[in-house]
């Protein structure tokens, strides 16, 4: 038996929002329920970074930016490029769902995504929903939902260009450039972005069955491409998406490189049948491939992961007060690979309803249902209910529950056996029940929030060969509170986690007991200065404890000048106090290092 305790305590969450829209539109968030809500009507924790918030933050990766959410916890093998594993308010890294413009990503062999890969210059916008969303989504989101919006046309007649050079430590050098616009109906984006490193020595020299000892630099470089053409008609709008990024990663072990390709391309369309009923149809493919080769050069493994992906949505607006939301979803995911699976292909279909329902004076109340087919285990129901008060002295209470499950990978499910074991094609899918509840308030030059967690989960899948053996229970509070003082913003952000494993009273591996943010940010005239400080405790990196991994605390300094309207002079300082530490045990990460880049736009 496997149980876990969390019990996170987050200072702060970001509430700056927009929708699925070209204009940003602060307060709305569209994963939360599928479609345009406010968030201040929703129970649901998110936290959504917009284009400026990048642009400010000087963000150069896609997880340095999740890492400023609250409830995400990251974990990086050995610097840009590499591996690396999320954990959302204590869950499993495969336990979070990732879409790409509303399509479903992320590798079908491991059940995990390449955040690492994803460019950071090609990102419009990230929404972090946390808790279960199983009931709109399926498979995947017991921990919760993270979408991607990607570079979209602007509604303006003339083209907007935004040009970014820049360079730094590690011989980094990184360049991206976008035109967006509007013609007549059409709007269109397209950018492009290359980034190459040569990075620093991955990991440090190791013993044992498999020793490592391999002092060299290991590079990385990452060409990513963006297009969108869509047509805006009387009653609605139909859209054509594709993104690209291929490259390759260095590292160290007997496999020492992998080059990539991580793919999404898309159509949707969405029409205004009448004056209650708007309906949306997306149709979507991702890929991730990967091949990997040993220290001699010599081609060692080869893994394709593609899904199909065919959503339709029916929102239907009662009255001004109540919302019906009906949809369907089907996904069918695809493996192609030098290992001969035992299976190679599997189909998932998904049913859902939902209520999003203004009651008297300032209660709202949000409802799904949710039922999935999947080939490899069959029929599965979740639900989820929240509800929010708006009280008239700037404070709100809400609450939830929601139920949530995680389909197998298709390594636990259709591994061949080599000797050391096969996948478990009697797999059954992990499953999780979440109570939540919470209280916020909103004031003049502040505001807070405080949410209280409590998740069970069964079925959890562990051991070799695969077997659902383990359970775990989380408990969790959150806090946000941000002010703005004499004109400093003052963001602060911690977790405080506490999980162990109830068999062997071990706390569970990559996951700190505490974690601090702080944010300080102001604008003088044409100059922007900030600071950011991490503190993060000390964790284990193995089951049974016996790799400890001690904490850290990092300050990252930025500024930005105003040259004029059209040109800005980013500079960046991180790891200002040069210290040496560790994420994953033996792996290592930057220095004190620094990048200056140059942004021009029309």
């Amino acid at each position: 038996m496997h149980k876990t305790y969390l019990l996170p305590l987050s200072l702060f969450t970001f509430t700056s929002v927009n929708a699925d829209q070209a204009v940003d539109l602060p307060g709305y968030t569209v994963t939360a329920t599928r479609t345009k809500t406010a968030s201040d009507q929703l129970a649901t924790a998110s936290s959504v970074f917009t284009r400026a918030d990048i642009e400010q933050f000087q963000v150069r990766s896609l997880p340095e930016l999740l890492q400023r959410a609250p409830g995400v916890n990251l974990v990086n093998n050995g610097g840009m490029g590499k591996t690396t594993s999320l954990f959302m308010r204590g869950t499993n890294s495969d336990h979070v769902l990732v879409l790409i413009d509303g399509v479903k990503v992320g590798s079908v062999s491991l059940g995990t995504s390449p955040f690492q890969h994803m460019p950071i210059d090609q990102i419009e916008r990230v929404e972090i929903i946390r808790g279960p969303q199983s009931s709109l989504y399926g498979s995947e989101a017991i921990g919760g939902v993270i979408q991607i919006f990607t570079r979209k046309g602007r509604q303006t007649e003339q083209p907007k260009f935004n040009v970014d050079l820049g360079g730094g430590s590690y011989d980094t050098v990184q360049a991206a450039a976008t035109v967006s616009g509007k013609f007549k109906q059409f709007h269109y984006a397209l950018s492009t972005s290359h980034i190459n490193t040569q990075g620093f020595d991955a990991r440090q020299a190791t013993d044992g069955f498999f020793p490592i000892d391999q002092p060299d630099r290991d590079g990385y470089y990452n060409t990513g491409l963006n297009a969108k053409l869509g047509y805006q008609f009387e009653n609605g709008e139909i859209e054509a998406f594709y993104s690209r990024a291929d490259g390759r990663t260095d590292f160290d072990g007997f496999q020492i490189e992998a080059e990539f390709v991580n793919q999404v391309v898309g159509l949707h369309g969405s029409i205004d049948v009448n004056d209650f009923w708007r309906s949306s149809l997306r149709l979507g493919m991702s890929r991730e491939d990967s091949s990997n080769f040993t220290d001699t050069g010599e081609f060692f493994s080869r893994f394709d992961s593609t899904r199909w992906n065919v959503s339709w949505l029916n929102e239907f607006t009662i009255n001004p007060d109540h919302r019906v939301i009906f949809g369907a979803d089907y996904r069918l995911d695809e493996i192609d690979s030098n290992t001969l699976y035992v299976e190679s292909a599997r189909y998932d279909v998904g049913v859902f309803a939902e209520l999003n329902s203004r009651l008297w004076e300032n209660h709202y109340l949000h409802a799904a249902v949710r039922w999935d087919e999947n080939e490899a285990f069959g029929d599965y129901v979740t639900g989820s209910v929240g509800w929010r008060f708006n009280w008239n002295y700037g404070l709100s209470l809400f609450a939830s529950y929601g139920t949530a499950f995680k389909s197998p990978s298709f390594n636990e499910l259709y591994w061949p056996d080599d000797g050391f074991g096969g996948g478990n094609p009697n797999l059954d899918p992990e499953e999780s029940e979440t109570v939540e509840v919470g209280i916020a308030g909103q004031h003049d030059r502040w505001g807070w929030e405080i949410r209280a967690f409590h998740t069970m989960i069964d079925e959890l899948i562990a051991a070799w060969p695969p077997q659902n053996v383990n359970k775990a229970n989380i408990d969790g509070i959150e806090l946000a509170i941000n002010a703005e003082i004499m004109g400093w913003k003052n963001s602060l952000s911690g977790e405080l986690l506490s999980g162990k494993d109830t068999m062997t009273n071990k706390r569970l591996p990559r996951r700190a007991e505490k974690l601090i943010r702080y944010d300080l940010s102001k604008s003088f005239d044409r100059l922007n200065v900030g600071m950011t400080v991490l503190a993060r405790d000390a964790a284990y990196d193995d089951v049974a404890n016996t790799a400890k991994i001690p904490g850290f605390v990092t300050v990252d300094l930025r500024a930005a000048y105003e040259i004029n309207k059209n040109w800005r002079l980013n500079a960046k300082l991180s790891n200002l106090l040069n210290k040496q530490y560790q994420l994953v045990d033996t792996y290592n990460t930057a220095d004190r290092n620094f990048f200056v880049s140059i942004h021009y736009q029309n």
